[in-house]
């Protein structure tokens, strides 16, 4: 069974529709990129997804239950993680508190808290800067609260919108290994990216979005060699 199944999804503003009749699914435990140009719709998906706002058509289903028309804090208990493109810790309090909140409001049921939010913040390089407020923090050190705060919801999903965004080669690098422990663990992940690289050395499929439709899903260097992917989206004519 998939672990999530979106049919048919649509949204629109008015006279512009920026979701239009998106269908796919994603497995347990599986990487999906999600590529396309400046407003294809992407972060508008991930919306959805999230029940940040409501489809327009179409239903969407996560571990096998219908969650439509269910508010954000459902799917976040249900097991639906997710960073934010540019991060939005809360500033005045500690990484260590940050994660504690979103550990308290999770999915997760755990005895031990506090020791559940360090070993996510060792596992995410964020250890040494634990009682330092996020507001000080690095853009490297934002991005890798963003990721953590995700995994201390205890999801089974995570979604993650252009965290790679704005880094160095080095530090890309480094969040490339700690998104692929995660990933490695088992936790299914949604990766929305403008870096190529960085995506395709952590997805199994690949999707391209184009004015909301979803323009091609497979093998990533299948998509990526695609003369329509080429001219779409690298803006190369064949």
């Amino acid at each position: 069974m998939a672990l999530l199944r979106l049919e048919g999804v649509s949204k629109s503003f008015g006279a512009l529709t920026v979701t239009d009749n998106v269908s796919f699914a994603v497995e347990p435990g599986q990487a999906l990129g999600i590529i396309g140009p400046n407003g294809a719709g992407k972060s508008t998906l991930f919306n959805l997804i999230t029940g940040n706002i409501a489809p327009g058509a179409g239903t969407i289903e996560f571990d096998g239950v219908d969650v439509t028309r269910q508010p954000p804090m459902q799917r976040v208990v249900a097991g639906i993680g997710r960073s934010f493109q540019i991060p939005q810790p809360f500033t005045n309090l500690s990484v260590y508190e940050n994660l504690l909140v979103a550990a308290q409001f999770g999915g997760g049921r755990h005895r031990d808290v506090g020791g559940f939010c360090m070993d996510i913040l060792d596992q995410t390089g964020l250890a040494k800067v634990a009682d330092n407020t996020s507001g000080s923090l690095s853009l490297l050190q934002r991005k890798r609260l963003e990721l953590a705060r995700a995994m201390a919801t205890s999801p089974k999903l995570i979604l993650l919108d252009e965290i790679a965004g704005g880094l160095t080669e080095g530090e890309c690098v480094a969040l490339i290994q700690t998104i692929k422990s995660i990933h490695a663990a088992g936790t299914a992940i949604i990766w929305i990216e403008h870096v190529l690289h960085a995506l395709n050395s952590v997805v199994e499929r690949l999707m391209v979005l184009n004015f909301g439709k979803m323009l091609m899903i497979g093998d990533p260097a299948q998509v990526m060699a695609s003369p329509e992917v080429k001219e779409i989206y690298l803006g190369i004519d064949v």
